[in-house]
């Protein structure tokens, strides 16, 4: 067989224990064909091969982003953003513009609201200043706090209150409405409603699926925005991403595309298990399973929340938070708990927890224990907070971290201020840990989680690479090739799909990136800025930064 692409003189760096090293790749039918020496590759060379020249650039993996939210990421990129707005006047403004740019929103939603946009916890009173004739609300970055006003919880029933699941709060005020501050899924889905997208959220809210079934108009309008969330991706390198928002429709939707010969990257989409299901409901995730298994849309997975956020006091913690007496609290009785993982394993399902608190990393571990089986590859997403005595555990039960390098205050965009509000002090040494985890046993998968933080995979780098250790605390940063692993080859293996990705090897998809330079010599702290030159998904360009 012919190559019909070749990229050459390249630094390759393959992931590939047997071979870690090369100069040059070539592809054809969305396949590699071979990873070599430029002379071994280039002769490879047919008709009308396209040969690029890489300059000495680096050349990977497609990076595989193993914790993100591409639908509800695609949906906010329309959104008012208001990462670094802090006070009023600056809040006010950036709202009051975006209503004259839209005057026909049913809501004006923003994203990124600092939980310390304001010098006091924002009320509605502060929302209705802004503007108090159009229903606003804006969402906190870790996407587990609303904030409304007035006419938006007036529009979506929530102003004198609503009864709510464990952990879902719609938080009132000494008069008997509510504050405007809406904790966790449940609480703001009403006001998310307003804007006609919740059907969207459906996955990661309640587990379920839009009724009546959207037509295809709807349909079309949607793919928009997944498409929008897949070019922001493949702009940052992204092959590969486990989703873990949705549910079928989801992937209803990926399928279509794939058939439009839209979708650029391969998606790996949980079945959503909330504490209200039934455990005959994982019949639909086992239906999920056997109906997406392709190479570019998949299933067989189950996602659940065990606990919160630390910014909310929603993550449940063993011991009480800085200056209170709240722990939070599990979104799973222990016991309960271990039944779901038996079966969801015996049914040969993967399981994937949100477990931030200590208290929550321990019940899920104790989950994972009773249901006996690391071929499984269970996974615990996030990990902010984790007792000492667990650490070992996650080795020890074949559990994969799966973490984000950008999350620890510090070492990207979330302030250090976080962490003398949410932990003491004497915890710092157990928090954010990722040296530690993988020294003990646990396999890595790093992401961004999407739109929580930034996607770009080499601010992500550089994030793993820079953060500086807390005070009188570990250094907690792994090395360069680990880093590259748990963005590529650790996250294929994490997610079941070694097999196709995440290496360059012959015989593997068509899967690479290009990154603008030689990725061992550029300084930790540029890696951030450094472009991408050239995203491949299955043999087809999908971002190509400079024609080469």
């Amino acid at each position: 067989m012919q190559a019909e692409m070749i990229i050459t003189n390249a630094k390759v760096l393959t992931m590939d224990e047997g071979r870690p090293r090369a100069e040059a790749v070539a592809l054809a039918g969305g396949r590699i064909l071979a990873v070599g020496s430029r002379a071994e590759v280039e002769a490879l060379a047919g008709p009308g091969c396209r040969v690029v020249d890489a300059g000495g650039r680096t050349l990977l993996p497609g990076f595989v982003e193993s914790h993100l939210h591409l639908v509800l990421g695609g949906n906010e990129l329309s959104q008012l953003q208001l990462g670094g707005v802090a006070g009023f006047d600056d809040l006010a403004r950036a709202f009051r513009a975006y209503a004259m740019q839209n005057p026909d929103l049913p809501l004006l939603m923003a994203q990124g609201a600092a939980y310390e946009i304001l010098e006091h916890p924002v009320t509605r009173a502060d929302l209705d200043r802004v503007l108090g004739d159009r229903p606003i609300a804006m969402m906190s970055p870790d996407h587990h706090t609303v904030w409304a006003n007035t006419p938006a919880l007036r529009a979506a029933g929530l102003l004198h209150g609503a009864a709510m699941p464990t952990g879902h709060v719609v938080v009132m005020g000494a008069d008997g409405t509510a504050t405007g501050e809406l904790l966790e899924f449940e609480a703001f889905s009403p006001v998310l409603a307003l804007t006609g997208d919740l059907h969207l959220q459906l996955g990661i809210a309640t587990g379920g699926e839009p009724e009546p079934w959207p037509s295809p108009e709807q349909r079309a309008k949607d793919k928009e925005k997944v498409a929008a969330g897949l070019a922001h991706c493949a702009a940052h390198g992204i092959t590969s991403m486990v989703n873990m928002d949705g549910n079928r429709y989801t992937c209803v939707l990926l399928q279509e595309m794939e058939a439009e010969g839209r979708l650029t990257a391969r998606v790996k989409v949980p079945f959503h298990f909330k504490p209200h299901m039934a455990l005959a409901e994982l019949e639909r995730a086992s239906a999920m399973a056997a109906e997406f298994r392709g190479d570019w849309v998949t299933s067989g997975f189950v996602k659940m929340f065990m606990d919160g956020v630390v910014d909310s006091r929603t993550a449940f913690m063993l011991h009480d938070y800085p200056g209170t007496t709240e722990r939070g609290a599990p979104l799973f009785e222990h016991e309960r708990f271990k039944d779901i993982c038996r079966e969801i394993s015996a049914r040969g399902l993967q399981i994937a927890v949100h477990a931030i608190g200590d208290g929550a990393v321990r019940q899920t571990i104790d989950g994972y224990e009773a249901a006996g089986r690391p071929d499984l590859r269970h996974r615990i997403e996030h990990i902010e907070l984790i007792d000492r005595a667990d650490v070992p555990r996650l080795g020890a039960l074949g559990i994969t971290a799966s973490v984000q390098p950008p999350h620890p205050p510090g070492a990207m965009d979330f302030p250090m201020s976080t962490m003398d509000h949410v932990f003491h002090r004497e915890r710092w040494r157990d928090a954010y840990l990722t040296r530690t985890l993988t020294e003990h046993g646990a396999a890595l998968a790093f992401a961004s989680d999407w739109p929580v933080t930034d996607v770009s995979v080499m601010r992500g780098i550089q994030a793993a690479l820079t953060r500086v250790p807390y005070e009188g605390c570990q250094d907690e940063r792994v090395g360069l090739m680990q880093v590259l692993h748990a963005y590529t080859a650790g996250g294929a293996w994490a997610a079941h799909r070694e097999g196709l990705t995440g290496v360059l090897r012959a015989g593997m998809a068509a899967d690479l990136v290009l990154i603008d330079g030689d990725i061992e010599a550029i300084p930790a702290e540029d890696l951030g800025r450094t472009g991408i030159a050239l995203t491949i998904a299955g043999g087809r360009v999908t971002h190509d930064g400079a024609r080469l």
